[in-house]
């Protein structure tokens, strides 16, 4: 489940960029697999996700989002959800007050 903790507030001005995603013209199933896919299906889906990132002018905010909310599902900026957890894997969050 994705942090709503860290979600930014209501102001309009925090979520406008999504209005500007290519992904609004793809289907959802492109960015978000179907329950047990796995293999070269979901490889497939996710290349395919991820060449419509490549090109979107939004790229580097949607990246930012879901690595900041740590979105679990689906492909978000560029990344898959389980290049996103390797990367919350290498840099786990700084607790204050608690050494590591």
């Amino acid at each position: 489940m994705a942090e709503v903790t860290r979600l930014p507030g209501r102001s309009t001005d925090s979520w406008d960029w999504q209005l500007d995603g290519a992904c609004r013209r793809v289907s959802p199933e492109t960015f978000f697999h179907p329950e047990g896919e796995r293999g070269s299906r979901r490889r497939t889906r996710d290349e395919t996700a991820k060449a419509i990132c490549e090109v979107c002018p939004v790229l580097d905010r949607c990246r930012a989002h879901a690595l900041a909310v740590r979105e679990p599902y689906g492909v978000w900026g560029g990344l898959s959800e389980d290049e996103r957890e390797r990367m919350y894997a290498a840099n786990p969050p700084m607790t204050p007050g608690i050494a590591v």
